[in-house]
């Protein structure tokens, strides 16, 4: 617990020398901070990461609508919803542990999914196009609609969601250099780490409670047999 601690603690203190160096205006440093904060939170499966992001979803809404990222703008309203959402789910059908466990995706969620991620795009990116100023509206589009997807499936604790969250690390890590928003830009490099090890403890975690279940299972079935 204390070398975790040590390690968010350095993350904190990287994100902040970044932003120092860089000018990086307070709501912007406070909405890296947050996230970096939920986030971490994220993958280590934590209950406090919901009011949390909830803090940083505001901040990071008044950010994008001053640089004029409105599909990301937009995205931090359906995150809002969503993580209240997900603060209600994870703490129901607990099977005692302190958090719901994961689960995976059916086939049916997964095709769903993929249309909706295709044609919202398209749909939200020609409306920023067309309507607004937007300064890259189909990278940014995409980039929102594919956030929605990953915080929709981290909402209702699937395991998926993390092979989505290093997609958008990995696009928004270029965008966001682009838009000069350094300090932003870096902390998309720090979240790129996380969702990595997220991805492997969950992974772990999902592994464990399987096997354990189909040990229980088995102990049923060499009872009843």
């Amino acid at each position: 617990m204390m070398k975790q601690n040590l390690s968010m603690l350095g993350l904190l203190a990287a994100i902040l020398a970044v932003a120092y160096f860089t000018s990086s205006s307070a709501i912007e440093i406070a909405a890296t901070t947050t996230g970096l904060a939920a986030v971490w939170l994220t993958a280590k499966e934590k209950m406090w990461t919901w009011p949390i992001s909830l803090v940083n979803v505001a901040c990071f809404f008044y950010m994008f609508l001053d640089v004029k990222l409105y599909a990301d703008m937009t995205l931090q309203v359906f995150f809002f919803v969503l993580s209240i959402y997900g603060w209600a789910v994870w703490m129901t059908k607990r099977e005692g542990a302190a958090v719901r466990p994961t689960r995976t995706w059916t086939r049916r969620m997964a095709a769903l999914l993929l249309v909706f991620l295709i044609v919202f795009t398209v749909a939200w990116g020609y409306i920023l196009e067309r309507y607004t100023d937007a300064s890259i509206p189909y990278l940014d589009a995409f980039i929102a609609t594919l956030s929605l997807v990953a915080q929709f499936l981290l909402s209702y604790k699937i395991l998926q969601n993390w092979y989505f969250w290093i997609v958008v690390d990995v696009l928004s890590i270029g965008m966001y250099y682009y838009k000069e928003l350094y300090a932003t830009s870096f902390l998309y490099v720090i979240f790129l780490g996380i969702a990595i090890m997220g991805l492997v403890e969950w992974k772990r975690e999902y592994a464990r409670r399987a096997s354990a279940v189909q040990a229980l299972q088995d102990e049923v079935n060499t009872y009843a047999g």
